[in-house]
């Protein structure tokens, strides 16, 4: 596998080991898609095999007694779980700086940034971007879509024998996102990019399967563009019945929009949440475009752009293991299972 390991989450073996023996990934796709090895999957699988999910659980190793013996995992994590602002900081996230200070004033202990990052490793925590979370996101309302909408939904899945579909949108930026890489200690690398901005609207819809279309536009999405692509849809599976769940943006429920859905006999069109759209394993598919195939790109004009996003979204819809990796990743794919 190309690219650092990242250290996993109690959630993350279990949802590994699952992806291998329940939905029958290869383990070179699962260990990509959770950022690890295949003998580690291996290694998680053997444990699951012989001592259930227990056995995922990570363990302790000897040693010499070491600093922040009075802090075990659950203390840690109660402190990182915390907004940082409880102490006294300006802000709510945490850095290794910020905890080497909080050690040091509650406990009265002086570790290392390496001491302070092997603690969190072993705590199951690890340093992340976080995802946006609106303050207008309703749990109630959560939980109500899931006592209502997910049975209709699964209900019209078996009903017509429906193909399930999780549509979404994006913006494609012309200025490029960058990743990390190696440089001597004070010199920061250069990664030559355009300052002109632009960029290219997209659409795509995934299934579990590992099935992906999308299409691109040079022009803000609207309704006609929602129109359009559900026709693409539709065309793609002249036979077939399909279930789609989006957003409820205003192009997805616009009068046009709505007309033409009910017009389509076999089109059934589902809405999540308002706010959710990491309830979307199609919103993981732009997260992987961006992040991962576009990252430094080196396109210059819009027309550019297009065609290196086209050419990186065909590649993806080719490669079904990759995209039922991206799918397993959302926190609901399996409530559809």
């Amino acid at each position: 596998m190309s690219g650092a390991t990242t250290y996993s989450t109690y959630d993350i073996r279990v949802r590994a080991v699952r992806a291998v023996l329940d939905e029958r990934l290869p383990v070179t796709v699962v260990a990509k898609a959770y950022g690890t090895d295949r003998s580690t999957v291996h290694r998680w699988i053997s444990r699951y095999q012989d001592e259930g999910e227990s056995g995922l659980v990570r363990r302790t190793v000897g040693g010499r007694p070491r600093k922040l013996a009075q802090v075990d995992q659950n203390a840690l994590q109660k402190i990182v779980l915390a907004p940082a602002s409880d102490y006294g900081f300006e802000t709510d996230f945490w850095t290794t700086r910020r905890l080497i200070q909080v050690f040091q004033s509650e406990f009265g202990v002086v570790v290392s940034k390496q001491t302070v990052m092997r603690r969190l490793h072993e705590a199951g925590l690890t340093y992340q971007k976080p995802e946006r979370e609106y303050f207008e996101l309703s749990e109630e309302q959560r939980e109500e879509w899931i006592r209502t909408e997910l049975p209709k939904i699964r209900r019209a899945v078996r009903k017509h024998r429906a193909i399930l579909y999780f549509q979404d949108e994006a913006n494609v930026s012309l200025t490029a996102l960058l990743g990390k890489t190696w440089a001597p200690r004070g010199q920061t690398p250069k990664q030559k990019v355009t300052g002109k901005r632009a960029g290219v609207a997209a659409m795509s819809a995934i299934t579990k399967r590992g099935r992906l279309i999308f299409r691109l536009h040079e022009k803000r999405i609207a309704s006609a563009e929602v129109i359009d692509f559900l026709g693409q849809m539709l065309k793609h599976h002249p036979r077939r019945h399909l279930v789609v769940v989006m957003d409820q943006a205003p192009p997805h429920t616009s009068k046009a929009t709505l007309s033409f859905i009910e017009s389509q006999r076999r089109l059934h069109v589902f809405y999540l949440p308002k706010y959710s759209p990491d309830w979307n394993p199609d919103e993981k598919v732009w997260n992987h475009l961006k992040h991962q195939e576009l990252k430094g790109h080196q396109a210059r004009t819009k027309e550019e752009l297009k065609a290196i996003t086209d050419e990186k979204l065909t590649r993806m819809a080719r490669d079904p293991r990759l995209l039922r990796g991206i799918y397993f990743r959302c926190c609901i794919s399996e409530l559809f299972d």
